[in-house]
């Protein structure tokens, strides 16, 4: 819940530093698995892009190590840029993905069945989104950049998306790199902070971590 980093969570409980990560992946795994089945009304999507990192991987790197997180070495989109898609309605009901690829097909296969031609979905005017929106007969509004409603029509906007992208990075900041094949534990992480309101949470984060999420239906 603290956000604390492995070398904190080791002292305080006692334990080595590679059992401190086990443990936490292993409280991650359920959680990243409980999203939304459905969404209501306006649904807000836009894509961000986040570092590709190999933090924890010691040999056959690609490329020079970075330090803390490190920057790329290109500015702008470029291969070293992992697109992560965000959508939420006006509820706060989330669903997320690390995309392959930004393409029709890796929206689709994050969004299908979950955004219907009962929603009206608000984008940006990216491509990959808008293909997925036409394809599927779903109702879609493309905003002016940086994302802002007209003034006939307030309601259509993604500045909650955004807004929630600006948290998701700035919370990331404090892992100094999070490595990309753990990516999608690390935004269940942050998706279920988001659901908790302030105060002592301890007992939900128990359950989601045994996956009794919100959306989440037990199979065993």
């Amino acid at each position: 819940m603290s956000g604390e980093s492995l070398a904190d969570v080791a002292a305080r409980c006692g334990v080595a530093s590679t059992t401190a990560f086990r443990w936490q992946h292993r409280f991650l795994a359920a959680p990243a698995l409980d999203k939304p089945t459905r969404f209501e009304g306006i649904v807000e999507a836009d894509e961000t892009f986040i570092l590709e990192s190999f933090k924890g991987r010691r040999s056959d790197l690609p490329r020079a190590a970075r330090k803390r997180g490190g920057k790329p070495k290109k500015t702008g989109l470029s291969a070293e840029q992992i697109p992560v898609l965000v959508a939420r309605d006006r509820r706060g009901a989330t669903i997320d993905g690390v995309l392959p690829k930004l393409s029709r097909a890796s929206v689709t296969a994050v969004l299908r069945g979950i955004v219907t031609s009962a929603n009206q979905l608000c984008c940006d005017g990216g491509k990959a989104i808008a293909a997925f929106a036409r394809v599927g007969g779903i109702p879609y509004h493309v905003l002016p950049k940086p994302g802002g409603p007209r003034p006939e029509a307030p309601d259509l906007h993604i500045n909650n998306v955004n807004a929630y992208h600006s948290r998701l990075k700035q919370w990331l900041r404090r892992f100094n790199g999070v490595a990309t094949k753990n990516l999608s534990s690390y935004l269940g992480w942050r998706r279920t902070l988001e659901a908790f309101e302030d105060g002592d949470q301890s007992d939900l984060w128990l359950c989601r971590a045994m996956g009794l999420g919100v959306y989440q239906q037990l199979t065993q």
